[in-house]
């Protein structure tokens, strides 16, 4: 009989409050869908760290000294480094929210995030999803002005699969959402690309929330 192991992902974990960071590296600890291969208090020491020791997934506080997680991350990008990164935030941290998704993060999630939401939220950035929680688009929503003359640049059952691709949700998980074949989303998703100017999914979420589109 052969013992079939599945690889776990591997996370690195940046924060800069040690509590906190141990907190939840010991929640990440309960799981055998993860490992958490290093931590580090700031962005320079995770960027010294991730040069020698790769890891599938980086989950990183917004703020901290020396670097924060906002600096790393264009630093990342600049560097050509696509490594996923999950971002974890607060309510009032939305002009950081703002900007780090700017930056090229992948995901973000609230500090007092359950253990299977967060462990959903890793295996999702890792398989190349995007993900930000339903509470912090409304209260992104709530503090960004609405831009009207963009509003008619979609349509309303356009905006509504946004909000969904927002959410990381797939053309098939999106169609049984909304009750369209898969053909059909596939071709809103298409239209909403060609309308934003975007090349992908995740550049046309994050150009939608600038704009106020959702």
């Amino acid at each position: 009989m052969t013992n079939h192991q599945v690889r776990r992902i591997r996370v690195a974990l940046v924060e800069d409050q040690q509590l906190v960071r141990q907190g939840i590296a010991g929640l990440l600890a309960l799981s055998e869908q993860v490992e958490v291969c290093w931590q580090a208090e700031q962005g320079q020491e995770a960027l010294d760290k991730l040069a020698r020791a790769p890891v599938d997934v980086l989950l990183s506080d917004i703020r901290m000294p020396v670097l924060d997680g906002i600096g790393m991350l264009k630093q990342l990008r600049q560097q050509g480094e696509r490594l996923p990164v999950l971002m974890l935030t607060t309510f009032d941290d939305s002009e950081l929210f703002l900007a780090s998704m700017r930056a090229g993060a992948n995901g973000f999630l609230l500090k007092d995030v359950s253990l299977d939401k967060l462990l959903g939220a890793i295996a999702q950035v890792a398989d190349g999803g995007f993900l930000i929680e339903p509470e912090l688009l409304a209260q992104l929503q709530t503090k960004t002005p609405a831009a009207a003359p963009q509003g008619e640049l979609l349509s309303g059952r356009e905006r509504d699969i946004l909000r969904l691709m927002a959410g990381g949700f797939s053309n098939r998980e999106i169609a049984e959402a909304v009750f369209l074949a898969e053909g059909t989303v596939k071709n809103h998703v298409s239209n909403i690309l060609t309308k934003l100017d975007c090349r992908d999914r995740t550049q046309a979420v994050l150009k939608s929330l600038q704009m106020a589109l959702i």
